[in-house]
């Protein structure tokens, strides 16, 4: 199941996964988001069990499927994804 968060277009918001129960003993080594367009990031980090972006922007009325792809140190790759939908607040 996706989640979804609300976001109004003139915030500039964090999100993020926390990989820790899916890792179990394995850590994240790169992380990498795909968003579409109109919706922008502006800063990304990972620690060796979660992912965080920071998005900004986006059309109000409009929903924004994000997409984090992990690579483990054991050479696993996972993604999931998340919907920002863009409303006025």
């Amino acid at each position: 199941m996706i989640q979804a968060f609300n976001k109004d277009p003139e915030a500039r918001k964090d999100y993020g996964f926390d990989w820790s129960a899916w890792l179990d003993t394995d850590t994240i080594t790169t992380s990498t988001w795909t968003l579409p367009d109109g919706i922008t990031s502006y800063a990304e980090s990972n620690t060796t069990t979660g992912a965080t972006i920071w998005l900004s922007g986006g059309t109000s009325g409009t929903d924004y499927l994000v997409t984090n792809q992990i690579t483990t140190t054991g050479g696993r790759i996972e993604q999931r994804s998340l919907k920002i939908q863009v409303r006025e607040q």
